[in-house]
């Protein structure tokens, strides 16, 4: 059930052309391209989540990157915050190697499903209000289709709102608002959410975010994905 739903969801976040704008932007970063992807033929086309249809963590970011996500074809790949995410996800386990360049690397993900809030890359890296309802749609039904999920781990205040939007669509509200940290737990019907700051390099840089802090983060997420308070 959740392998199917998944790849029903793929297909059509795959070919979503809702937001005139995000589209423009997704095909003119792969026209414009850097030098040093000269020679890649970018995928610029919205970007599907990935990872385990039997996962009990479900991370969630922002949206993928112009010359990241947008060039491979797999949210995180291929950019500064990827690297520093899938190096914690292998430390901790959930994931078989350390590094995530291109689709066909060799990368699984294990216990764990990676989504964002926004799946075509937005300019300055923010999409409008209205481009983050258009695209919600596709995370809710991630959240419903992963069956086993019980961890949420939030990358940022926006994707923690865009969870926690998605899960009161699925019929799970938490009142008051819980609000978003670093380090913030918050029980949303049968779900935890874990809030932890962004890998972006704005906070890796400088210090905002360690290598020890995000460890720990999923350090965590295994422990409550495994009944261990």
């Amino acid at each position: 059930m959740s392998r199917a739903a998944l790849q029903r969801i793929e297909r059509e976040v795959v070919a979503c052309a809702k937001c005139p704008r995000l589209v423009t932007w997704r095909v003119e970063a792969a026209r414009l391209k850097p030098k040093r992807y000269a020679d890649w033929e970018y995928w610029a086309r919205p970007v599907p989540g990935f990872g385990d249809p039997a996962a009990r963590v479900m991370v969630v970011g922002l949206a993928p990157a112009a010359h990241g996500g947008n060039r491979t074809g797999r949210i995180f790949t291929g950019d500064r915050s990827g690297d520093f995410l899938f190096d914690v996800l292998h430390a901790t386990g959930f994931a078989n190697q350390p590094t995530s360049t291109h689709l066909g690397d060799g990368l699984e993900l294990l216990d764990l499903y990676v989504g964002a809030v926004n799946r075509c890359a937005p300019p300055g890296n923010k999409p409008s209000p209205q481009e983050r309802d258009n695209c919600l749609p596709y995370l809710t039904r991630e959240l419903a289709a992963l069956e086993r999920l019980k961890v949420i781990v939030a990358l940022g205040q926006y994707a923690w709102d865009g969870a926690l939007a998605a899960l009161a669509a699925n019929g799970h509200r938490a009142k008051p608002k819980p609000k978003f940290g670093h380090g913030a737990e918050a029980e949303v019907g049968p779900y935890t959410m874990l809030g932890c700051f962004h890998p972006s390099q704005q906070n890796t840089f400088t210090g905002k975010l360690t290598r020890e802090m995000m460890v720990a983060m999923f350090e965590r997420a295994r422990e409550l994905a495994e009944g261990r308070s």
